[in-house]
């Protein structure tokens, strides 16, 4: 068996070291590279490819989340999952929109990186529980909530509601597209009437109104730890 290759993205060396230590314990993961700078988690994931990059957001010459983005436009097959010692919804809101795999808080016990490593290389979604929480409230206590979520998904095409269950996801249009055999353009058209359907407009947004709505059987994975 295969196993997933992950690249730790982390400016502080002895937690890196910590996390290696951690993570080569487990038979199914390879640690193949370290980054200290998010600089060069880009350019060690553009020489490695690795199947899992694990990205502190508080990294100095360039941060997590652009260092994220761009790891997500260059290698859209590659999973990012942010690791951080903060949960604020604007932290929340960007890594959504990036199209991070998952979303751990250092405060989680150390065991669950590696589930989230699992979890993620299978195509799941993993989220610390509170972010897990912070994402099911945000759409209890909004207009667009449990009470209209069914009423709103059933505008929806049955390729409309593919297509926002591969957004949910994680996947980039790129993908979507090959997943799906149309072109880019056909599935920035679904994206746009996803929005103009549901009353969403941004990709965040969408994620999560997926992910309340359960339309995705593999969005979310938590294991409460």
């Amino acid at each position: 068996m295969k196993r997933i290759t992950v690249l730790l993205a982390e400016d502080h060396q002895i937690v890196r070291e910590g996390l290696r230590k951690l993570l080569e314990a487990d038979s199914n993961i390879e640690v193949v590279g370290e980054a200290a700078t998010g600089r060069q988690a880009v350019a060690l994931t553009n020489k490695l490819h690795p199947d899992v990059v694990v990205m502190d957001i508080a990294m100095p010459v360039l941060n997590g989340l652009e260092a994220t983005r761009q790891i997500r436009q260059a290698f859209p097959d590659i999973k990012v999952i942010i690791l951080s010692a903060h949960s604020d919804d604007a932290y929340v809101e960007e890594v959504m929109a990036l199209g991070a795999a998952g979303f751990l808080i250092k405060q989680t016990s150390s065991h669950a990186l590696a589930t989230a490593i699992r979890e993620v290389q299978k195509g799941n979604r993993f989220f610390s529980p509170s972010i897990a929480r912070h994402l099911q409230n945000h759409y209890e206590n909004s207009p667009n909530g449990a009470g209209l979520q069914k009423k709103k998904l059933d505008r929806l095409s049955s390729r409309e509601a593919k297509v926002l269950q591969l957004i949910a996801e994680g996947q980039a249009n790129k993908q979507v597209s090959a997943g799906l055999g149309i072109s880019i353009k056909t599935v920035e058209k679904h994206r746009q009437h996803l929005m103009e359907k549901l009353s969403i407009h941004d990709t965040a947004s969408l994620t999560r109104y997926a992910i309340a709505a359960g339309i995705s059987e593999r969005s979310v994975q938590v294991t409460i730890v």
